[in-house]
């Protein structure tokens, strides 16, 4: 009797043991799952703050060189359409050149002016409105493609009757396009003399570009 309480004393420590070393084994098993999935979202959460901290260098870098490349254009690019100094430059370049101008001219200013019931100007500017806070956008055609770049037309007249040697025509050409104000020249119509074909008139369109 004394031996089979024993054995059944020993079958239920057993038991329990057994049902006490499943528990572990199970608590264990969902502590180590739930420390699992908290080490992946910390690794993503770092995988992304990574990202977020890569991005963020690269927004700085960036910022730094479209700045520079702002003030760049800036340097390069005039501020303002002032006719005065660009007519100024102009004859300056063209008396280094040994050439007098017969006529410098500008597009018909349309500040002011009202179409259609309501007031604009060129690039569809209000007229009302149409200071940029430096410059009017007057006589401005927007660059296509180039934001915040506007163009304005000059045209540069050789009369025949002032005609002028060819190769004081193209110093005089050269020295506009090395010019930051009349960089680009858009048309060119020449004319020879006919009594020295040596000699040309011209018509020059030149393209003055301005960033307000």
């Amino acid at each position: 009797m004394n031996s089979k309480r024993v054995y059944y004393a020993m079958v239920a420590a057993i038991v329990l043991l057994s049902i006490a070393i499943i528990g572990s084994a199970y608590a264990a098993n969902t502590m180590l799952a739930a420390k699992s999935k908290e080490l992946v979202e910390l690794k993503l959460r770092d995988q992304v703050l990574s990202q977020e901290q890569t991005g963020l260098i690269k927004a700085k870098k960036d910022i730094e060189r479209y700045d520079s490349l702002d003030k760049i254009a800036k340097a390069i690019v005039p501020q303002d359409k002032d006719q005065a100094r660009a007519v100024r430059e102009i004859i300056k370049i063209a008396a280094d050149s040994g050439i007098t101008p017969s006529s410098i001219s500008f597009p018909v200013s349309t500040l002011g002016q009202k179409a259609a019931g309501s007031s604009a100007v060129a690039g569809g500017t209000p007229a009302g409105n149409s200071a940029t806070g430096k410059t009017s956008l007057s006589q401005l055609k927007p660059v296509k493609d180039i934001k915040g770049v506007y163009v304005l037309k000059v045209t540069i007249s050789q009369d025949a009757k002032d005609a002028v040697p060819y190769p004081r025509f193209i110093d005089f050409l050269s020295r506009l396009e090395q010019n930051r104000r009349t960089a680009q020249v858009s048309s060119i119509v020449l004319q020879p003399s006919p009594n020295n074909r040596s000699q040309v008139a011209f018509t020059l369109t030149l393209d003055e570009f301005i960033k307000p």
